[in-house]
């Protein structure tokens, strides 16, 4: 045996790279539920309508997502759930190069799909994704107050005016994460000498947005296929977000233009 032969044989065989295997639609639910609670596999089906992700096909139609295809829709639910962009923005985003490890810094999301309200050093809180599902965790008002930092009376007053609405429950009021979140919004902007019933602004302006929606949805909303219903929804939490979108940038325009 010459050297080169002895020396070949002592080398390792390497073994071709394994093939990363690929997920049915169900299995990719169970996998990002427990970061994203909300997800079901009509939201998944939603997104492939909406072209934002195209797993590949079975000859018998079944979906299969490659690891690619999940990492796909982990950045464009994180994008969702912590930047609160809509889906036409996220688009943009994922064309032009976003992936997950641009995402991966956000905070998981709590019990009921917000995302979880952080401090950072400007003090505003992140902005919670937009999830019209009931259910997830709920506080009482000395949870609002510690949390929050505002004040007993600030909270009495929201409810004066109709801005939150707590449950009462064995004595107890009891506020959910939006209740507690509006809060925390109302007390920064109070630093800002935004009197309560300056408030009625927005609140006419939600309602009359949320109107709008529920009108353009009504019919899949109030139908009585389980299926039907859950796209329903979730094509109402996006066009919440970009409503929600809509808002900000003519909001900006309309600042912009009394600062010009």
């Amino acid at each position: 045996m010459t050297d080169d032969a002895a020396l070949a044989s002592e080398q390792p065989i390497q073994q071709p790279p394994r093939q990363a295997k690929s997920l049915t639609i169900g299995a990719v639910c169970k996998g990002l539920q427990q970061e994203f609670p909300d997800i079901s596999i009509s939201k998944i089906r939603y997104l492939e309508d909406q072209k934002l992700v195209t797993p590949r096909r079975t000859p018998g139609g079944y979906r299969l997502y490659s690891p690619s295809d999940v990492a796909r829709l982990r950045t464009i639910l994180r994008l969702q759930r912590d930047e609160y962009m809509p889906l036409a923005v996220i688009r943009q985003e994922l064309a032009s190069g976003r992936t997950v490890e641009d995402s991966s810094a956000a905070a998981p999301a709590s019990a009921d799909g917000a995302a979880p309200a952080a401090r950072p050093a400007g003090g505003s809180p992140r902005r919670m994704s937009v999830s019209v599902r009931p259910g997830g965790s709920t506080y009482s008002l000395e949870d609002v107050v510690e949390d929050t930092g505002a004040e007993a009376r600030l909270v009495q007053e929201l409810e004066d005016f109709g801005i939150i609405k707590g449950e009462l429950k064995g004595g107890t009021r009891y506020y959910d994460e939006t209740d507690r979140e509006i809060v925390r919004a109302v007390r920064e902007l109070a630093a800002y000498g935004v009197a309560g019933r300056n408030l009625r602004v927005f609140k006419s302006s939600a309602e009359r947005e949320a109107a709008l929606l529920n009108q353009i949805l009504a019919p899949s909303l109030r139908s009585r296929n389980p299926e039907r219903r859950r796209e329903a929804l979730d094509a109402l939490e996006n066009l919440a977000a970009v409503a929600s979108h809509l808002k900000h940038l003519l909001l900006v325009r309309d600042l912009r233009r009394t600062t010009g």
